[in-house]
Order: C-alpha cells, then structure tokens, then sequence
C-alpha cells in the first residue's frame, strides 16, 4: 500500500512539472492589426489629412476599408506579415481634386501605431496611424 501511495505521489509530481507555464509559439488572443486605426497621411507635414482604417486579420489574409461608412474605399490589396510587423495595403480612391488615383501606403505596427510610407500617384509622403 505504501508503494502505491508513492507511485501516485511521484506521478503526481511529474503530471504537476509537465504542466508549467512556459511561453508559447501560439499567438496571442488578439491581433495587433485588425481593428480601427485613425490618424493622418499625406504627402508632407503641412498637407496632411486625416484618416480612419478598419482592418481586419484573420490569420492569413487582411482585408479592411478607408474611411469606413458612406464613403468607405474596399482595399484593393493588403498584406500584414506578423513576423516582422509590417503593412503593406493599396487602394484606388480620390485624390484632393477629386481624381481616382492609386494609393500605396506602407508601415509597420509598434504597439499601438502604426507609421510610414504614403504614395498617391507618385505624391509621397509619410503617415501616422493609433489603433483605437
């Protein structure tokens, strides 16, 4: 009786230690890039204008819009890379004057911004974004 009363101590113990808290290679519960970032792009510091995305991750493909609402633009492309964090997203809408122009806008996520590159037909430019 004493030796099985051991054994199921022991196995006990191991089942306890097999079951430690290490860290994971699993992703965590919420994606860095899906949801609603706002801020501002443009093609220099003094012609800035402001901008709201809504993004959406689903593991493998990001989808999203512009200015969501009446007036929503569909991305016409988007690419999220979680290793290195980084966005790549395109989309064809209206420039100041109301022309259609293609769009690309490159950055990458740190935290809770996102920050980079804008290209509006060749007019180019940075831009900043804060996920709400």
């Amino acid at each position: 009786m004493k030796r099985i009363f051991c054994v199921i101590a022991i196995l006990g113990v191991l089942t306890s230690c097999g079951s430690s808290h290490e860290p994971s290679d699993a992703p965590a519960s919420t994606d860095p890039v899906s949801g609603e970032w706002v801020g501002q792009w443009g093609p220099s510091p003094t012609r800035q204008t402001a901008v709201t995305l809504e993004l959406k991750w689903d593991g493998s493909t990001l989808t999203g819009t512009v200015n969501p609402g009446r007036d929503a633009i569909p991305l016409s492309k988007a690419m999220f890379d979680p290793q290195v964090q980084t966005v790549t997203l395109e989309l064809d809408g209206p420039n100041p004057d109301r022309e259609m122009v293609h769009y690309v806008i490159k950055g990458k996520i740190e935290g809770t911004t996102m920050a980079g590159t804008f290209d509006r037909a060749g007019d180019t430019g940075t831009f900043q974004l804060e996920k709400r």
